[in-house]
């Protein structure tokens, strides 16, 4: 690969990553987040970054053992360079967290919420702890030493363990203590509040006495985390093999790959820290000491233990998302459909409605088929019951399921299973492609006449994180997207990806194409001295060559905005290349994960939503579906929604020319949290849309952006 990369207005993409990581860190200490919810971003903030040594930083780990030479196209660092570069930039955010975590710490405990030591208890709490962990935890313990006899074992990824320098006789060896799956993460006191101790503190107290004959000099926790980048295309199997077969023996191949960092909570030696990058093959730099817990996954445990009364003072308010307002919720869903087209935006719109019309195409006579793809769903799915019953009750159900969606691989093994003795037909993508579009199509008859309803979404048919995420479903009875989902699932079941569609983009083979046509079309607008503009949302910006036709377009004098949440290799601001680009990032209390595309003003402005991001991986090696939205009461909602995230001046964040974030500097005194107004709007309709109406007619804060598209 040559070079001569430009860098100019582009930046390595890890550390791209690890900025929008630190924004999540930065919700850990506003002040106007509820305490609790404040310890939750701590917990995601941890999560997040295990899964990026698991994921970025193995892909790079490999990368550096492959004997072909490769320059980042963003950065143009070569493999250990990134590593160095992550290296450096990591120390500093656990830092941060030690230094956050111990104040919000401090201060729940004046809500009684206490993260306790061993030596703050009293006598009878020591004997009550005392009698856990011999009663209920060492019985499930399984100690070792480590010696010529009993090699260093094999650590699953993530998983805490305890590690004793010993000695005995004079002699000097190590003892390991790992600490099982199976124990509670905390055991609470009996008594008023929240009082805990985490399990691997209470083992650290007690590991001694696992080890009668031996002397304990030193001790602390330690976790390591593996490689968990594997791609089943990368794998020796011979395709005749069931794919589920093989899926299995890849999850277990993942807890042994190799180490790419070892966590230390406490303040180990340099002796066992030598030791343990030696068992481990481990350079020093992928070493970090945290007085941090080394997993937090244990806060989102704890909420359900909270008392009432602190719950309401230390979380935010309950929320429950809410029927369409479109919708008649005491009505059949698939009549409503037919009649006009609805679009649900989660969370603050309830998946009850698209659950009802899957639920009611099942049993439906008319109805002749189902088709879906599934990519994520939760462990308990009513979306898969609806499935299985449909085909128990004689419904053609053909579900195209993504069994490597990472991390979630045994669950969708597990409910590929389940739907095919149901009688579903179960498809299993491509060997070199992940299936992540989000489209269901349901065909019926009606006197003789055939009729689509087309459901397309940004994000998962997840329950549970349809709660959590923000998302678009749209619900349409157009024949024309009918007809191209009918094409779709045809392609898909013939393994033909390169299919032609008449308004779907579909990847990795129009998706990409027709992008970079609609930002040509703003160009050649802005050149002819028209308006011209786009707005993007996305969760991450990577993909080389729509990074430098959006340059482009800024050039030619397009007005670009682009709401990015995590990764952004496009640097915005860069004088005489990226001027007319604004990037911003929106992290609140729901996970902002729907996809956006706009192009034009006008009548002539033409909006898409589809589960694509603007990542090499999304629009050329997977299978994915942008949507436009044609009605048009339907597209001017998603432009309210569109000026509203533009509005945000609370929990946005404008991406400088270097890189970095700084908070949205606003003109106007009103403070604008987007999802806080999402909520608003959907928990009280009509006076949102009254007052919307009011403060569009007065050129509020929201007209900036909306009069760019409505004129």
């Amino acid at each position: 690969m040559s070079r001569n990369i430009d860098t100019r207005y582009t930046q390595e993409r890890e550390l791209s990553w690890l900025r929008f990581n630190e924004r999540v860190l930065e919700e850990a200490e506003d002040e106007c987040v509820p305490l609790f919810e404040r310890l939750k971003f701590v917990s995601i903030f941890t999560s997040n970054l295990d899964e990026f040594y698991m994921i970025r930083v193995g892909s790079i780990f490999d990368m550096t053992l492959s004997k072909e030479s490769h320059l980042d196209r963003r950065s143009g660092m070569t493999p250990a360079q990134q590593l160095q570069a992550i290296a450096q930039a990591v120390p500093p955010l656990y830092k941060r967290r030690d230094k956050i975590l111990g104040s919000l710490n401090t201060r729940l405990r004046s809500c009684n919420v206490c993260d306790l030591k061993i030596e703050e208890l009293d006598g009878s709490e020591k004997k009550q702890v005392e009698r856990w962990f011999r009663g209920y935890v060492s019985p499930m313990l399984s100690p070792m030493v480590v010696n010529a006899h009993h090699p260093f074992p094999n650590l699953p990824s993530k998983r805490l363990c305890v590690i004793l320098k010993l000695k005995r006789e004079g002699e000097q060896c190590f003892g390991l203590v790992p600490i099982p799956k199976a124990l509670p993460p905390f055991y609470c006191l009996e008594e008023s509040g929240l009082r805990f101790l985490r399990t691997e503190e209470v083992v650290l107290e007690y590991c001694h006495k696992l080890f009668d004959s031996y002397q304990v000099v030193e001790k602390c926790v330690m976790a390591v985390t593996r490689n968990a980048d594997i791609s089943p295309d990368d794998e020796d199997y011979d395709v005749g093999k069931d794919f589920r077969t093989h899926m299995l023996k890849v999850l277990k191949k993942r807890a042994r790959l190799a180490p790419v960092r070892l966590e230390l909570q406490g303040n180990p030696s340099e002796e066992m820290q030598q030791y343990l990058c030696q068992r481990l093959d481990l350079p020093k730099e992928h070493v970090f000491l945290s007085k941090s817990p080394l997993s937090m996954g244990y806060v989102f445990a704890l909420e359900s233990k909270l008392p009432k009364e602190s719950s309401a003072a230390l979380c935010y308010p309950p929320y429950t998302p809410q029927w369409a307002a479109q919708l008649q919720k005491d009505e059949k869903m698939i009549p409503q459909i037919l009649h006009q087209d609805a679009l649900l935006f989660y969370p603050f719109h309830s998946m009850d409605p698209f659950l009802k019309l899957v639920k009611e195409a099942a049993s439906d006579p008319d109805v002749l088929s189902i088709k879906i793809t599934i990519y994520r769903l939760a462990s308990t799915a009513k979306l898969a019951e609806y499935l299985a019953a449909a085909a128990e009750n004689g419904k053609d159900v053909t579900v195209l399921m993504e069994l490597r969606a990472r991390f979630d691989e045994q669950n969708n093994i597990a409910w590929a299973e389940r739907l095919e003795e149901a009688g579903c037909t179960i498809l299993y993508g491509f060997e070199h492609y992940k299936a992540h579009s989000k489209i269901c199509l349901i065909t019926r008859v009606e006197r003789g006449k055939v009729q689509y309803i087309t459901q397309i979404g940004t994000g998962n048919y997840n329950e549970k994180t349809a709660k959590l995420y923000t998302d678009f479903s749209l619900m349409t009875a157009n024949p024309v997207i009918g007809e191209d989902a009918v094409a779709f699932f045809q392609n898909m079941s013939t393994s033909n990806l390169e299919g032609n569609y008449k308004e779907l983009l579909v990847a990795p083979y129009s998706l990409k194409p027709r992008l970079m046509t609609l930002i040509q079309g703003e160009i050649d607008k802005a050149l002819a001295g028209k308006p011209a503009r786009i707005f993007i949302k996305v969760n991450s910006v990577t993909d080389r060559d729509l990074i430098d036709i959006l340059a482009k377009a800024s050039q030619a004098g397009v007005s670009i905005t682009m709401n990015v949440r995590g990764i952004c290799c496009l640097r915005p601001g860069v004088k005489g290349l990226t001027d007319n680009i604004r990037v911003f990032s929106i992290v609140g209390r729901y996970l902002e994960h729907s996809r956006i595309f706009v192009f034009g003003v006008g009548q002539e402005t033409k909006v898409y939503i589809g589960s694509a991001d603007i990542m090499t991986r999304n629009t050329q090696r997977r299978v994915e579906i942008a949507c436009p939205v044609l009605e048009p009461e339907i597209r001017n909602k998603i432009l309210h929604y569109v000026n509203v995230f533009c509005s945000d001046t609370v929990k946005a964040r404008d991406m400088q020319s270097d890189g970095t974030y700084l908070p949205v500097v606003s003109g106007s005194k009103e403070q604008i949290d987007a999802q806080a107004v999402f909520m608003q709007e959907a928990m009280c309709p009509v006076e949102a849309n009254q007052q919307r109406q009011h403060k569009e007619k007065k050129h509020s804060i929201f007209s900036h952006f909306f009069e760019k598209f409505k004129h």
